[in-house]
């Protein structure tokens, strides 16, 4: 067979990020038959039927699970290459830095004025985003290092921890669970989160707040009434912190997030069976840059300084 178009796998990840063909047409900007058709060809080229469709639903099969994972890094690594080249090509060359901005558990100051005194360090252009964007960011190029809290999407990165600290309840300030010097996760069963989730109470959520990175391929559901038990994610930490106050939800935070935020009308308890967070900074394993290396040296004399 012939090797794969980048336009091919674009239109196999529309499809299989959307499980709907109508809406990765949308998506795509072009009608819904040719993008059936393609997907049909391809399916035909490479041998293997990538998705199951009924008349009520698309579903990935693990032909198509793998081909979503891959693809996704091939068109990451395209995108990757015409940024850095045009980054490359600047007069004034910038070491793009990806982090949300209250997560850095007040270090990076420090981490900067280190930097600085490096020979390689060159300007440092800030990419400010929200929770999960940062490793997207760095695998197709918008970042050259990256900020970043556990868990992540760690492929094709390497990383270096730097802190790692509890992570916290948030709880409206009257809540009777205030009274306990700290919690366990069963003792927050079924308390909504930012994310629309529920906390269950044999194992740890998978975040706090809402990813800005791509989630796991899981089915499409039809859109439900926004009511008080059902409502839209929020990532605002504003917001958040509102329904928090006025004990519509709890939310998780990093223990140096809770020290940023000492807020009346909330409490912070630890969570003893909650996993701690870790804040790392991270780079492409590719990059062979010598700021991106005097980066990474200045953050970790920051957090582990020798002796």
């Amino acid at each position: 067979m012939n090797d794969l178009e980048s336009r091919e796998l674009r239109y196999f990840v529309a499809v299989a990020e959307e499980l709907h063909f109508g809406r990765a047409a949308e998506r795509l900007g072009m009608a819904q038959p040719p993008l059936s058709r393609a997907i049909r060809e391809l399916e035909r080229r490479l041998g293997v039927r990538l998705l199951e469709r009924t008349t009520r639903q698309v579903a990935l099969t693990a032909a198509g699970e793998v081909l979503l994972r891959d693809a996704r890094t091939a068109l990451d690594a395209i995108a990757a290459a015409g940024r850095r080249v045009r980054d490359a090509g600047r007069a004034t060359p910038t070491l793009r830095l990806a982090l949300k901005a209250d997560n850095d558990a007040g270090l990076l100051p420090r981490i900067l004025s280190v930097y600085a005194r490096e020979d390689t360090a060159i300007g440092v252009e800030l990419v400010l985003g929200g929770r999960g964007e940062q490793a997207p960011a760095l695998r197709d190029g918008r970042a050259d290092v990256a900020l970043l809290v556990s868990p992540f999407d760690d492929r094709g990165l390497d990383s270096e921890p730097l802190l790692t600290e509890p992570r916290l309840a948030a709880l409206a300030a009257g809540d009777p669970l205030t009274a306990r010097p700290s919690l366990r996760l069963a003792d927050l069963a079924g308390r909504s989160l930012p994310d629309g989730s529920l906390v269950g109470g044999d194992e740890s959520p998978r975040s706090q707040v809402p990813s800005g990175g791509r989630d796991p391929v899981r089915p499409r559901t039809a859109p439900r009434e926004l009511t008080a038990g059902t409502r839209q994610p929020l990532s605002d930490i504003t917001q958040i912190f509102r329904l928090v106050e006025l004990g519509h939800l709890i939310c998780f935070l990093p223990a140096w997030v809770t020290r940023r935020y000492p807020l009346p009308g909330i409490t912070y308890r630890p969570v003893v069976d909650l996993e701690p967070a870790t804040l790392a900074v991270a780079w492409p394993q590719d990059a062979h840059s010598p700021a991106i290396a005097a980066f990474v040296r200045a953050a970790a004399s920051v957090t582990h300084p020798a002796g």
